[in-house]
C-alpha cells in the first residue's frame, strides 16, 4: 500500500484525486488530506475517509473543523496553521505527496515534500514559478520523484523518452507545442473585456477548476505561467515553447523533435487523467475518465493567441526571458490583481494594467540566492499590487464624481 497525501484536497484537483484514489483502495491508502480554509468540506472528506492526519492551514478555520468533525474520526490527528502542511508533507507513513494547494501559500509544503524524498505530484504551479531552481535541487538533492499534475506539463512528460530528469533538456528535442483552450473570452471582442463579470471569467467552457486558476485560464496567465513551468521542468528556453490556442481541449500539449517528428497527448478534458498517470506510474492505472471518442470530437482546431488582447501572455514570455525573481513579482502580482477582480475591486482588463505596472517597477528583480529572496520579493511584489489597486479605485472614483 502506498501512503498518500492530498495537499488542498477541498479543491478541484484535490477532489479529483480522491476519486481516483477511490478506485484504488487496493493499491493506495490515503494518510492526509489538507487545505487552507474549507473546514466544512474537508470534515466530509475526515468523515469519510478517516485519515491518520488532517490539517487546515487557518487556524481559526481549525477550530471550527474540529467542532465538526466531533468525534467521527477519533483516529485522525487534527493539525492547524501552516507549519502543519510541512509536517503532512514530510511525515514518514506518506510516501507520495499531491501539491495541489493554489498560488504562493503552496510553496513551503512543497519544498518540504522534495527535501524528504518523496513521489511530488505537482499540481500547484506557482512554487514551481516561483522557487524553480529551489525545488529543483531539492529534488536533485533529496532523489525526489518529480511528477507534473497540469495537464500540458503530464502530457509532455509523457511524449518525452524516459528518463525524464527535471530540469534537464531531453535529447533530441525542437520545441515543446503548449495548448490552450482560450478560456471563455477567446471569442469575446476585445472591447467588450471591460464589462465582463468574475460569474463568466469562471465559467470555463472545458474545465471544471477553481476560481483563481479559471480566472488566470481567462487572461490567458495561466498559459504564461505553464511556459515558465515548462522551462524549468524540461530545461528548455522560453524561444522553444510556443502556445497554441485549442478550443477542444482534446490535445493536452505536443513535442516535436529535431526529425520531423511530432508527438501528442490526447484524452477528453478531465484532471483525473493525468492524476491515474503520475499515481500509478511508470504503470497505467484506470481514472474513472470517459474514453476518447475522436469521430464524436469531429475536429481539432489550432491558431495563435492573441496578445495584443490579453497582454498577460506577453507578461509572463517576458518574466520567462528575464528568469531569477522575475517570475515571483509577476506571480504575486497576478494573485493580488486576481483576487480584486473576483472581489469586483478591479475590473477584467485592470488584471493586467496591475501586473504591468508592478513589474515595471522592478519589484524584487534579481537573482534568486534562497528562500527568503523569494519570499521578500513576493512580499513586496504584493504590496505594490495593492498600492497600484487603491491608485486605479481612486482614480476612477474622482472620474466618477465629475462625469
Amino acid at each position: 500500500m502506498i501512503g498518500v497525501a492530498v495537499l488542498g484536497s477541498t479543491g478541484s484537483v484535490g477532489e479529483s484525486t480522491l476519486d481516483v484514489l477511490a478506485r484504488h483502495r487496493d493499491r493506495f491508502r490515503l494518510v492526509a488530506i489538507a487545505a487552507n480554509s474549507n473546514s466544512g468540506r474537508l470534515a466530509q472528506q475526515v468523515r469519510t475517509w478517516q485519515p491518520d492526519y488532517a490539517a487546515l492551514a487557518d487556524e481559526r478555520a481549525a477550530a471550527e473543523l474540529r467542532a465538526l468533525v466531533g468525534g467521527a474520526a477519533p483516529r485522525t490527528r487534527l493539525l492547524a496553521g501552516a507549519a502543519a502542511l510541512d509536517e503532512i508533507a514530510q511525515a514518514p507513513e506518506v510516501e507520495c505527496v499531491m501539491a495541489a494547494i493554489v498560488g504562493a501559500a503552496g510553496l513551503r509544503s512543497t519544498l518540504a515534500a522534495a527535501r524528504t524524498g518523496k513521489r511530488l505530484l505537482l499540481a500547484n504551479k506557482e512554487a514551481l514559478v516561483m522557487a524553480g531552481p529551489l525545488l529543483l535541487k531539492e529534488v536533485g538533492r533529496s532523489g525526489a520523484t518529480l511528477l507534473p499534475i497540469d495537464s500540458e506539463h503530464n502530457a509532455i512528460f509523457q511524449c518525452l523518452p524516459p528518463p525524464v530528469s527535471p530540469g534537464v533538456a531531453p535529447p533530441g528535442v525542437r520545441r515543446l507545442l503548449l495548448t490552450a483552450s482560450g478560456g471563455p473570452f477567446r471569442d469575446t471582442p476585445r472591447e467588450a473585456l471591460d464589462a465582463v463579470t468574475p460569474e463568466a471569467a469562471i465559467a470555463h467552457p472545458n474545465w471544471i477548476m477553481g476560481r483563481k486558476i479559471s480566472v488566470d485560464s481567462a487572461t490567458l496567465m495561466n498559459k504564461g505561467l505553464e511556459l515558465i513551468e515548462a522551462c524549468l521542468l524540461f530545461g528548455v528556453t522560453p524561444a522553444q515553447v510556443e502556445i497554441l490556442l485549442h478550443p477542444q481541449s482534446i490535445v493536452h500539449s505536443m513535442v516535436e523533435y529535431v526529425d520531423g517528428s511530432v508527438l501528442a497527448q490526447l484524452s477528453a478534458p478531465d484532471m483525473r487523467t493525468p492524476i491515474a498517470h503520475a499515481l500509478g506510474w511508470p504503470a497505467r492505472i484506470s481514472s474513472g475518465v470517459e474514453f476518447l471518442d475522436l469521430l464524436k470530437a469531429g475536429r481539432l482546431d489550432f491558431r495563435a493567441p492573441d496578445s495584443d488582447k490579453f497582454p498577460c501572455l506577453a507578461l509572463a514570455e517576458a518574466a520567462a526571458r528575464a528568469g531569477g525573481l522575475h517570475p515571483v513579482v509577476l506571480n504575486a502580482a497576478n494573485e493580488v490583481a486576481v483576487e480584486a477582480f473576483l472581489e469586483r475591486r478591479l475590473n477584467f482588463p485592470g488584471i493586467a494594467a496591475v501586473i504591468e505596472a508592478v513589474v515595471e517597477r522592478g519589484a524584487g528583480g534579481g537573482a534568486i540566492g534562497g528562500l527568503e529572496d523569494v519570499l521578500a520579493a513576493d512580499a513586496e511584489s504584493r504590496s505594490r499590487a495593492r498600492e497600484r489597486i487603491v491608485d486605479i479605485t481612486r482614480n476612477e472614483s474622482n472620474r466618477g464624481a465629475h462625469a
